[in-house]
This record gives C-alpha cells, structure tokens and sequence, in this order.
C-alpha cells in the first residue's frame, strides 16, 4: 500500500469519526450527507484492508494489525473471527488483551468497566459507531456487561486524539464498530448455541445467536442479528461494610483525623477511659460479613443496518440495537458487629496498632455480639437502545458532506425493589474474635445453652425464634439517561502546499439524566421494626427463614475458624408475614405498620442534570513523500443545568446502641447552572523510515467532563441508622472538567507479514482531576450539636501520568502465533499541595497469548494480568490507602471445524480460579478490605454458518 493510498484509507478509517455533532438546521443535510467516516466504513475498512473474510482467531489478528498500521493516531484494534462472532463473550474481556487496557469484573467474573493506560472508566468515554452511549450507572462509564459481543465487529481503542474526534476522553476512547453487509456481498448467515458450566455455581447456562445478512445487487444491504443468553453464577464474597474503626488523633491534626471514626467512644485497652497517648489511631473491627451472592443473568438483544447507495457517490444507512440485561442477584451473608462501647470488649490484645484479639460477653442484649444473617437483593433489568440515520454525498471530486443524527437510551428502573434486610439474634452469648490477616477473622461464638454457632449452622439448630427482627431496607433507584446528537461535517480535498485536505464539521449532544432514589431510609422505615420495636420472628410464621446454606467449596481460599454455613430468608414472604402484624401495639408508641415502613421518594439521594454540548471543528490533513501528519483545533462549549434537593435535620431518635432514626424538614430544590468552553488543539506527525518502519508524535489538549451524579448538589446521611454519623455530598454543577496536556510517542516496525513490535511512550499532565475530600468533626446543623465527617468530591490541584507501552504480535507461517503486551504506568497527584496517590490507576498490565491455527483446528490461551492500585486514599486518615490486589485473568480456547460450515468450540474462562482481595493500609498495617471468587467457567459451542 503506496503513501497516498494509506493517508486516503486513515482518512475513512473509524477512529476519525467527528463528533456526534448537532444542531437542528443540520438534520436536513444529515438526511443526504454521510455518516460519520470512522462509522461508516467499516466496511470498506474489511474491503481495503484485506480483501478476504474475515475467519478465525488469526485473521482476526491480520485485520487488527493493518488498523493499527494505518491508522493515523496511536491505537490498537480488535476485529470479529467471523460474521456475528467476537473473540470473547464479553466485549470488555477482549479489550484487557490490547496494550494499555485493564478492566474491572462484576459478579460472576464478567468485564464491566473499562481503564486505559491506567486511569480509571471515568477517563474513558465509550461510543458504538462514533455515537455516545447512554448508561444505567450513576456516572458516565459504559457498563459492558449490558452490550453482548455478538452486536458488534470491532472495537478501536484510541489513545491519542485529533481534533475531530469527539472530546470527553482522557485515558483513551472505546469505539465499538458494527457490521455492514457489504463487508461480505450476498447472502450470508451465522447460527451459534453455547452452553457453560461454572465451577461455583454448578448450574448451566445457554446461548443462542444468529446473524444475517444479504446485499441486493450493489444498492441495498441488510443485517438483522438476535441474541439470547441466560446464566447462572456464584461469588463468594467477604468484606468490611462497616469499615474499620480508628481512634481520634487530636495531637497531630496534619493527620486530618482528630475526631476518628469510632462510634461507641475511642477504644480503651486499659479501661481508664481516656485517650491515652499510645491510644491514639488505634484500629479495631467495626464490621465483617461473608456470604454468597446468586446472580441469574439473562440477555436479549436485537440489532439491524439498512445500507442505501443509489450511486456512487450516495449512502444512506439506518441502524440501531435494543437490548435488555435482566440480571437480579441475591445475596445471603452472616454479619458481625463488633463496635466498641466502653465495657463491651474485654481480653483484648494489640498489635502494631491494631486490636487483633476481643470478647464480647456482656449481659446486656446491646452490648454483646449479635450475629446476623443478611439478606442482600439488587434488581438489575437494563434497557439500552440505540438509532440512528447516517448520509453521505459526495457534491464533486472534491467536496464531500457528512450527517448524523442519533438518539441514545438507558433505563434501570430499581427503585424501592432492592433490598438489604437483616435478622438478628437474640441468644446470650460469648464471642471471641481473632484478627489472622484472612479476609475472614476467626469467630467463636457459644451461646448460653451450649449451642455453637459454627456448628449449629451446620447442623440446622438454628429456627427463627433464636433471631429478632432488626434492619429492613428496601431501596434502589430509577435511572432515565438519554442522549439525542447530530452531525455535520465536510472533507475538501485541496492538494495544495502539503494539504491533502481539510476537515471541519460541527456538533451537538443534548443528555438529560435523571435519578429517582425510592427507599424507605428518609421516612425512617427501615428502623420500624428494630431497636425496641423488634419482633421475634419466630412470632412471624410464614416460613420466613427457609433455608440452610452450606455451598460447595464456600471461601475454600480462605483459612480460619468461622462458619461455613448460613441461614437464608425470603424477603416475600418476610414482607407477607410483616405486614399481617399490622395494628399490633409497638413498644416504641403507636402501632405497627407495613406503609410507614414501605419505600418512597427520597429526595435527598435524587437529581435532574442535563447537559447541552456544541462543538466545532477544524483540521487539516498534510502529507509529503514519506510523512503525514494533521494539525486542528476543537471549539466545545458545554452548559450544565442541575436540581437536586436538601432537608435540614430536625432530630435524631435513638433506637438502642448503634441504631439511630433521622428525622427531616420538608426537602426544597437546590438548583444549579454552568458553564465552560475549551480549545482543544492536536496535532499528529507519522514519518515512515522505510516500509515497515514507522514513527509517530502526537501532542494534544483533552478534556473529561465529571461523572454525571458528581454534577448534582445531592447528599445522604442514611448512615446515622447504624450510627455512623456521615454526611456524603454527591457534588455540585460547578466541579471543574479534568484537563490534560498530552504527548504520545510510537515506534513501530512491522518486522514482517502481519506482524509488529511497537513501543509506544506517554506523558499526561492533568489539571482539576476529581478526588474525595474527607473532614471529620464537622458541625453540619444537626440538633444536639452532634458531628460529623463529612465526604464531598472535589477538584484535585494537577496530577500526572506517565508511561511505557511494548506490544509484540508475531504470526508464524506453521499456523503459531504469538501476541504479547505490558505496559508500566508513573502517576503522581496533589489536593490542597499533599501529595496523594491518583486513584484508579494500575501501576502495570501485561497480556500474554498463544495461538495455533492451521488447517480445521484452532487453539488459543491468553493469560491478563492487572497489578495491585489504589481505589480509594486516606479512608481512615493520612496513608491509609485501600488498594485492589494484583489479578491475573487466564482464558483458553479449542475450535475444530468440521465441515465448511460446522464449527464446534470449548472455552474455559479464569482457569486459575483468581480472586480479588482488597486491602486497607498505610504500608506499616495491613488490613484485609474484602474478598471476591468467581470460580472457573467451560463454555462449548456449535455454529452453524453459510
């Protein structure tokens, strides 16, 4: 491929795709002009590239590699092995194998998140042929789990920019291609039915998808596809909901923690009750529970392109995508509370600074230990739709005209469905907790009757009469996010003084995100059965607790004395049983009643934003006999309008130790407007030294707009129920957008056919990065003049980042092949002039993959692996950072084809059975922070294709 002729297909390349751009007078020209180019080519991407379909893992890899090569920014590909089949299940699995690209697992194991050379989902904006994509977080980051691979044929990550790409991304953009049928002329069609099997579950899954497609001469195209996915998995889980608690450290207020976080008053080994000198930041436990969580996961997609070319010189292309993830899970744990409160812990023993040894023996019901056992449900159904129109018209020789228009939804209605319902037992006892380092400590717990906790559970000894009712939570929130967007944009070739040709265009996004918050925490519902209102349960009937949980190989990763088995209760019947108590006399006055415990609006926790953005364009492609390069500026202006809603404190009613009732004032709007505008300049350099030795510069000024939720004025203080006295703030409108001034850096040899080594260096320094400021003791107007901590997201001063990327594909001509990639990440951040971690980023990541493809076998083995970050900084005081574990992700892959059209595959996913375990510490203390098990999963498949 000639110079000229890689500068013409970078030009149509998707990766060049102007910005879903705007603006009501350019619809009319969208309905005749062209699709954005990076979205609309795909297909001539196939055409160009390689001029044969695309089949199997190595072909998938040719393909990706010649996008690489020519495109004209840094960035790396991944392509589908055929029609309607994406090398992982899971879209965010196949991008942790690219150069710079970690993710983040959701139960089950499966990719949700995506991270680019370290910084966080919240640098990365994510489109589906240069479209935004609407979310059912809270923020702005896509959710992968919600999209099945199937839907899509490639996928671009962008690590450098140019000014026509749309802005919004600072670690890097994730655009996702679908197919066009005339990738592959004719009829053409893909059938394929999978089953797997997860090793924690022990239950089966399926699958099934098709794909279409057929061209009707040279004018019409069409592609349906449909997919159906259900699944069913497992997570042991282990954790510290109530965190850690630490002693006040009011000699030294640098450490910004002189007021501390216990709750029942600083802990006091000599039992003087004072602070001692020796006292001060002492740790102890403040909470633990493990448990399984059940996830039934089921998917629906369907997605369709039209494609119109009556002549040459016009296209027309209408497509979308619906699809629906209904993906409930249920979670079953055993808590403890072990707070400290003066006389509550007896035989303690420190270490380090740490209370590793206590006994909880009090006759007093509120001062013993209490086991619980929690029921924990999260209704998750997601919808997410996609349309849109796309032209193109080619005026002259050399003038052409693009348009788009689009509309982008999600919506999770899960308000008042969630629940986190606990029991709790009413048996004398005495507990001995022993902190061992494990994500679980030693607990020993005999009651007064000689029964033992641990095999008591095991054996059934346990009936709802031993438990009272306590917390009844039932909560979630509705999620409305749309995005409408237009473009318009134009090339005019001009082959004059080293211009090729100059590319302008303009832009408009209009999204509207809207959160409703329905629980029953700001009515106070959830303490209406607890304190000196609980119930026996055994009074309930209606077969409230139903079960004995003991599963297979249960936190068989973790050691220690605890149990290993545990009590479910269905929350029906729970809710049924409740509600026929009604008109009961309640010890705390008046009578019980199921409405004045059901959910409502809670308007603290619930907001409208919307967001108008236009932006416009220019940049002029260059290029000399062996160089190219572009040079252009983005003009974006964005407005921010935000309403969220306040309530003062009225009073705070204490229902028994640890367990606190808020009461509100009448809440009124809060109502918020901004504004910014960026010049976002960038320019790209390519010179090739010879034909399969390339360099490229890049230099640009990038923008992230701040999550969604932290533009609403929101707050909550739902956590003075189990009386940990904070208040959290959402944000405000006015945060700032992050900046970076970037500098990338690529050298590339293309050594020999469908193979490279590159290295690739970076530099970003980022301004106004979004970071959690932590203020203990804060008088926030509560009554009794009661303090608080306060958390509120904040711009950070600067930070920057900075790295080395080396990526290797070699594909032997016996059917071998290897592929290969690290990258090591430098990240440096400072809020109010301390020097902190930059959260989220993954100091290195590597991948490994083998392959072998020759004849009717094909095989594949891919090893991932994210090293140990930090996701939060200063939890419990200055240094005390939680930081995720170092996770390696092993997949493997055997296909055999059997006949042209048959091909039968087996698949296992993490078959080293890897675990997340965060940790909280300061690098002198070390304190386990959670536990996360997935479990092996074998998938075998058919397809059938013609």
């Amino acid at each position: 491929m000639s110079h000229l002729q890689r500068r013409a297909h970078a030009a149509s390349h998707p990766r060049l795709v102007p910005t879903p751009l705007t603006s009501a007078c350019l619809l009319a020209l969208a309905a005749l002009a062209a699709p954005a180019r990076a979205q609309e080519d795909a297909a001539t991407d196939a055409e160009q590239l390689a001029k044969v379909v695309v089949t199997g893992a190595r072909a998938s890899l040719q393909q990706s590699l010649a996008l690489k090569r020519n495109s004209a920014v840094v960035q790396d590909s991944i392509s589908a092995t055929e029609l309607g089949r994406f090398p992982d299940n899971n879209v965010a699995d196949s991008l942790s194998h690219i150069t710079g690209v970690s993710i983040s697992r959701t139960a089950g194991g499966e990719g949700q998140k995506v991270s680019i050379r370290g910084l966080g989902p919240e640098y990365t904006i994510t489109t589906f042929n240069g479209r935004l994509l609407g979310t059912d977080s809270a923020g702005r980051y896509f959710a992968f789990d919600v999209l099945p691979a199937d839907v899509i044929s490639g996928a671009d990550v962008v690590k450098s920019t140019q000014a026509q790409l749309v802005e919004g991304a600072i670690g890097g953009l994730v655009n996702l291609r679908s197919a066009s049928p005339f990738d592959q002329k004719g009829q053409r069609g893909l059938l394929r039915v999978e089953a797997d099997r997860n090793q924690m579950s022990s239950l089966n899954g399926k699958k099934l998808s098709g794909t279409y497609s057929n061209t009707f001469g040279d004018q019409i195209g069409v592609l349906l596809g449909v997919v159906y996915a259900k699944r069913d998995v497992r997570t042991d889980t282990a954790g510290n909901d109530g965190g850690w608690s630490r002693n006040p450290i009011p000699s030294d207020p640098s450490q910004f923690w002189e007021f501390g976080n216990t709750w029942g008053g600083a802990i006091d080994p000599n039992g003087n009750g004072i602070l001692d000198p020796n006292e001060e930041g002492l740790i102890g436990p403040g909470q633990f529970r493990f448990g399984s969580i059940m996830e039934k996961k089921e998917r629906v997609a369907f997605s369709g392109k039209v494609e119109w070319r009556p002549s040459s010189d016009v296209k027309v292309v209408v497509d979308g995508f619906k699809t629906r993830l209904d993906s409930p899970q249920v979670g079953y744990q055993l808590s403890f509370y072990p707070l400290f409160a003066p006389g509550r812990w007896s035989d303690m023993k420190v270490s380090n600074g740490v209370v590793t040894d206590l006994t909880l023996s009090g006759a007093d019901p509120e001062m013993r230990l209490n086991p619980e056992i929690l029921n924990k449900t999260e209704y998750r159904v997601v919808d997410t739709a996609m349309y849109g129109a796309k032209a193109d018209w080619k005026i002259s020789p050399t003038l052409k005209v693009a348009g788009d228009i689009y509309e982008s939804t999600s919506k999770r209605h899960s308000g008042g469905k969630d629940s986190y319902v606990v029991l709790r037992m009413n048996q004398p006892n005495v507990t001995r907790i022993q902190l061992t380092g494990a994500a679980v400590p030693d607990v020993k717990t005999t009651f007064a009757d000689g029964r033992d906790l641990q095999g008591g559970l095991a054996q059934g000894l346990f009936k709802a009469s031993d438990f009272n009712t306590h917390y009844y939570s039932r909560a979630g929130d509705n999620i409305d996010d749309r995005i409408r967007g237009a473009t318009a944009n134009a090339e005019w070739k001009l082959d004059r003084f080293h211009i090729n040709q100059l590319n302008f265009g303009l832009s408009q996004t209009d999204r509207r995100k809207t959160r409703d918050m329905v629980n029953n925490a700001f009515n106070g519902g959830q303490d209406h059965y607890s304190g000196q209102n609980a119930i026996d349960v055994g009074t309930l009937g209606g077969n409230v607790i139903n079960q004995t949980l003991s599963p297979k190989g249960f936190l068989s990763g973790v050691g220690g004395n605890f149990p290993r088995s545990f009590l479910g209760f269905d929350i029906a019947n729970y809710a049924q049983a409740l509600q026929a108590y009604d008109g009961k006399p309640r010890p705390g006055g008046g009578v019980y009643s199921s409405t004045l415990s059901a959910p409502a609006w809670n308007a603290l926790e619930s907001y409208r934003v919307g967001e108008k953005t236009t932006a416009a364009y220019v940049q002029a492609d260059l290029a000399g006999d062996s160089w190219s390069a572009d040079l252009g500026v983005r003009l974006v202006h964005t407005k921010t309008t935000a309403q969220a809603w306040d309530a003062k404190i009225t009073d705070i009613v204490e229902n028994g130790a640890f367990n606190y009732t808020a009461v509100y004032a009448t809440p009124s709007a809060v109502e918020q407007e901004a504004s910014y505008t960026f010049a976002l300049p960038a320019a790209n350099f390519t010179y090739m030294f010879t034909d399969t030795l390339q360099l490229r510069l890049g230099a640009a000024k990038t923008m992230a707009r701040p999550s969604v939720d932290k533009l609403a004025p929101s707050s909550t203080t739902a956590s003075i129920s189990w009386g940990d006295f904070t208040q959290i703030y959402g944000g405000n409108a006015e945060l700032k957008p992050y900046t970076a001034r970037q500098a990338d850096v690529s050298l590339e040899w293309y050594f020999a056919k469908d193979s490279a080594l590159t290295l690739a260096v970076y530099q970003k320094n980022i301004r106004n990065q979004i970071t959690t400021l932590w203020l203990s003791g804060q008088d926030i107007g509560a009554p009794g003049g009661r303090l608080f901590n306060v958390q509120r997201p904040v711009n950070g001063d600067k930070a920057t980042a900075r790295g080395v990327e080396i990526g290797l594909q070699y594909l032997f001509d016996n059917g071998f092949g290897v592929r290969a990639q690290y990258t090591r990440n430098r990240s440096r951040s400072w809020v109010n002039g301390s020097e902190r971690p930059l959260e989220g980023i993954a100091p290195a990541t590597a991948s490994l993959g083998l392959l072998y493809e020759r004849g009717p076998w094909s095989m594949s083995t891919t090893a991932d692996y994210t090293d140990a970050f930090v996701t939060a900084t200063n939890v419990i005081g200055a240094g005390f950072n939680e930081t995720a574990n170092a996770v390696t992700w092993l997949t493997a892959q055997l296909a055999y084809d059997v006949n042209k059209s048959l091909r039968i595959s087996i698949e296992g996913n993490n078959l080293t059975d890897a675990v997340q375990k965060p940790k909280l510490g300061n690098g002198t203390i070390s304190l386990p922070n959670g536990y996360y098990r997935y479990g092996r999963s074998i998938t075998v498949g058919a397809s059938l294709k013609f």
